[in-house]
């Protein structure tokens, strides 16, 4: 797969996992994407997907990188729809 459509996909994912915050923007907690099985059969590095996404400022979440547990209840924020 290649970047750009697993970015596709992570966008997608997050619109059916998340809600809209008070800006009107999806978001979802990283320990719900990471723990969905959808997610899991999908992406075979989701913290990679999440990395390249940020980079192309398509969503933005708080810090560098995100792991399992420590930073179950960061937001991931789309920032294009």
């Amino acid at each position: 797969m290649n970047v750009e459509h697993e970015v596709t996909l992570l966008v997608q994912e997050i619109q059916r996992l998340g809600s809209k915050n008070a800006e009107g923007q999806t978001s979802v907690k990283f320990g719900v994407l990471f723990n969905d099985d959808k997610c899991a059969n999908i992406f075979e590095a989701l913290v990679g997907t999440l990395k390249a996404a940020k980079r192309k400022k398509v969503l933005t979440f708080q810090g560098e990188l995100l792991l399992q547990g420590v930073h179950d209840n960061v937001d991931v924020i789309l920032l294009q729809e």
